[in-house]
């Protein structure tokens, strides 16, 4: 049976009627999490549907209209999904973001138990996009490296909006003396995945390396990341583009 086909019975029956071979549940038991699809995991946490779709069928959707794209649906608040997806309840709601979070901060632990060397802007994407990545505000971080570029400290120097937030360089420098950072780099986030510097980006990044010579704390790179429209995470190097 085919759990994937709209057409099917499957859409609007209850997952508790179906063959016991195709419940999520089940089929986890007996094959283990791995064996799951996206919609199947999803539907897990649904429990049951909404009027008239199977819990199944609503997982579907709620994929489809994130474009399939688990990254596009973390970045969704509980309003955005009770109103896209009409009888989708709080408690539903709440339990899908939960759980992606939960993901979201196993990579983050993943990456802090590692020794985290920055080396070019790539190693710089891994490591700042897990705090920047999935956010609809912009945020600007700080990341704090020894002689030998390895990652000592890493802190948010601000919070905005959708389209811009302000730094303050005293603040930047401030944890670099605290932390004896002998280098920096910064990163933000485009929450509209356009990631084209703006000319404030560009004059900000111009004086963190001014006053970063003065100090004798070398400003490494600074990348703006973010999601483009096909869903691909992404980032804007300025060193990579002779802009440092």
């Amino acid at each position: 049976m085919n759990n994937n086909n709209d057409s099917t019975p499957l859409k609007t029956m209850p997952i508790t009627q179906w063959a016991k071979a195709d419940r999520p549940r089940e089929k986890m038991e007996a094959l283990g999490k791995k064996s799951l699809t996206d919609s199947e995991l999803l539907a897990i946490l649904l429990r049951t549907g909404i009027k008239g779709t199977s819990a199944m069928a609503l997982a579907q959707e709620i994929l489809k209209v994130s474009n399939n794209k688990l990254t596009t649906l973390a970045r969704m608040e509980i309003n955005d999904l009770q109103k896209t997806f009409k009888g989708l309840g709080l408690a539903k709601s709440v339990t899908i973001l939960a759980a992606l979070e939960l993901g979201n901060r196993m990579l983050r632990e993943e990456s802090e138990a590692k020794e985290n060397i920055i080396s070019n802007s790539k190693d710089l994407f891994d490591y700042a996009s897990e705090s920047l990545i999935d956010l609809n505000h912009e945020e600007f971080w700080a990341i704090f490296l020894n002689q030998r570029n390895k990652v000592t400290h890493s802190q948010r120097i601000s919070m905005g909006g959708l389209t811009q937030t302000t730094v303050d360089l005293r603040v930047i420098f401030k944890a670099a003396l605290e932390n004896k950072a002998t280098a920096l780099a910064v990163a933000h986030n485009h929450p509209s995945g356009n990631l084209k510097p703006s000319t404030p980006d560009k004059e900000l990044t111009r004086r963190i390396a001014e006053a970063g010579n003065i100090l004798n704390i070398k400003l490494i790179d600074h990348i703006i990341v973010g999601i483009l429209p096909d869903g691909k995470r992404d980032y804007f190097s300025f060193s990579e583009h002779g802009l440092l």
